[in-house]
């Protein structure tokens, strides 16, 4: 997410204060940086005019004591200097490189140049100064300057006279290097100078910045405030409360806007007072056409429960019952002989293997019995709408058991992941059967072979008066639901499929099943992935706390 993003989701007055705060600190910081740096180059620069000012004094005192090589007198001149507090090292030298005089102690070994800095000039000569580092961090500056020896020129012409020579009879001088004056200067004063400075301008900086970053808060909250009024106001109209008005006395552009919005919230108010009107006169016609609704959705139950039959059974379930009451009994009275038969004259190798084989006969009858009473069961026609306990769970199982030959010829596998004790719900098995074949078939119709569908079943716990509720979940990986066609599958006639395929009453007959039973359905769907349908019964509380009363009585 951007930093436009995200101050987009903050308060109006955010916005207002972490700007401009902001703008604030990165000036005075920058004002202050600068002001520091100029303070601490003055500083240093008030050090090196005052280094070569004494160097050069001490540069002039020291021709005669170089010439002669005067350790006393050049011993004399570097006491007076070793006096100030700046100054660490003091040396002078002939122009051989020769140490004549030194005061002070000065390590060469541990030090390193820093930066190197060209003097001003005296007179002729320029010598390079160097700024200078030890070990320990510890920041000199040491000074270099000629000891030069200056000595007047005499030409030839003036060597006869006798009168002496003055400045009308010769006007020349030789200069010379005779030898250099070393200086070495100490920045510790001048860096605690200069932190010292440094700490004063960063609280005084801190301070202001705390004081204009208070102002700015409070002004910014003076212009804020109306604002947040009408925030309110308009969080307490959107709620339906239309009862408020905005109490903002000014003459400015907010002020307009508290008027405008009261003036709306008025029109709002009578509009709302003319619709209530409009509703009362509509009750009896709604009632009316809801009754219609209710018969004709009856209706519909009814003709997809038929349709759904003939696509399934095709008419043979009553032709089979009787065959296989038939077999199963008569598979029953043989395997009841052969244990007889065992029992009286002993296990037999042939005996064994038939009584296994009417083992499997009775088990296939009885199945496919199980199979045509459950079709029975589903085609039973009823007028009205007979609730009673209903374990859901035995509903998808029965149904899967006379749809899972459909599946099987279509090459899809079927997955139960069903949660044990669910609550009862009071509910129409029959429609509820209807409900889940006509997904389980819109599943298989959407699915490609060689896929999966998972039915799965779990209950959320009560919370207070709502007594929980059972999640079912039809989840297939066929060729999903676009966006666009999400909102009309459960229209009457709507169908995707091919023409005699699919009457498209299928899922609308289901949503009404569902709505009576006053459960709730959504669907999540992403195309080329699958569909899920979700299915939510509430479970009523008379029913659960019967249901736990029961477990209780029977608990030992």
């Amino acid at each position: 997410m951007s930093p436009l993003d995200r101050m987009k989701g903050l308060q109006l007055r955010t916005k207002f204060v972490i700007p401009i705060s902001l703008l604030l600190i990165l000036c005075v910081t920058l004002i202050t940086g600068y002001l520091i740096k100029q303070q601490a180059d003055g500083y240093r620069r008030e050090l090196e005019t005052s280094g070569e000012t004494m160097i050069h004094i001490i540069a002039l005192n020291a021709e005669s004591g170089v010439l002669f090589e005067s350790k006393y007198e050049l011993d004399q001149l570097l006491a007076t200097s070793i006096g100030f507090d700046a100054v660490t090292y003091a040396a002078i030298y002939n122009n051989e490189g020769k140490l004549l005089s030194e005061v002070g102690d000065w390590d060469e070994s541990t030090l390193r140049i820093k930066k190197a800095m060209e003097t001003a000039d005296f007179g002729q000569t320029k010598e390079l100064d160097y700024y200078i580092e030890n070990e320990e961090g510890e920041e000199f500056f040491e000074l270099n300057y000629p000891v030069v020896h200056r000595k007047e020129k005499i030409s030839r012409e003036n060597l006869g006279i006798s009168a002496g020579l003055n400045n009308f009879t010769t006007s020349e001088y030789i200069t010379e290097d005779i030898g250099t004056v070393r200086l070495v200067l100490s920045l510790h004063s001048v860096n605690l100078a200069i932190n010292e400075a440094q700490n004063t301008a960063i609280l005084l900086t801190l301070l202001l910045l705390i004081i204009m970053i208070v102002v700015l808060n409070m002004v910014v909250r003076f212009i804020t405030k109306p604002v947040n009024l009408l925030v309110d106001i308009t969080d307490q109209v959107s709620r339906g409360d239309l009862t408020q008005r905005v109490a903002i006395d000014q003459q400015d552009e907010i002020g307009h806007l508290a008027n405008t919005f009261n003036k709306m919230i008025e029109s709002l108010q009578q509009s709302r007072n003319e619709i209530e009107e409009y509703n009362h006169t509509l009750e009896e016609k709604i009632i009316e056409r809801s009754i219609a609704l209710e018969d004709a959705q009856s209706q519909l139950i009814q003709s997809e429960k038929m349709s759904a039959i003939g696509q399934l059974a095709a008419g043979v379930a009553h032709e089979l019952n009787n065959p296989l009451g038939g077999i199963l009994g008569y598979a029953q009275f043989a395997l009841e002989k052969m244990n007889r038969s065992v029992e009286e004259n002993g296990p037999d190798k042939e005996m064994v293997k038939y009584i296994r084989y009417l083992i499997d006969i009775e088990t296939q009858a009885r199945r496919c019995k199980n199979i045509v009473q459950n079709l029975l069961r589903f085609s039973r026609a009823s007028h009205t709408t007979e609730m009673e306990p209903t374990d859901v769970n035995i509903v998808i199982q029965d149904t899967c058991t006379f749809i899972e030959h459909q599946l099987h010829m279509n090459q899809i596998t079927l997955k139960l992941d069903l949660v044990e004790n669910l609550p009862l719900l009071q509910a129409n098995a029959s429609q509820l059967q209807q409900v889940f074949t006509n997904l389980i078939i819109n599943a298989m119709h959407a699915s490609p072979p060689n896929s999966q569908i998972l039915i799965t079943s779990q209950f959320s716990p009560e919370v207070g008066e709502f007594a929980g509720a059972v999640e079912l979940q039809f989840i297939d990986q066929g060729c999903g639901i676009p966006d666009e066609l999400k909102n009309k599958i459960f229209e009457p006639f709507f169908t995707t499929k091919e023409v005699g395929k699919g009457t498209g009453l299928g899922l609308s007959v289901s949503y009404g099943i569902i709505k009576e039973h006053g459960g709730e359905v959504r669907i999540e769907s992403t195309v080329g992935e699958g569909t899920t349908f979700i299915i939510i019964f509430p479970v009523q509380k008379a029913i659960a706390e019967t249901d736990k009363t029961t477990k209780r009585l029977s608990t030992p």
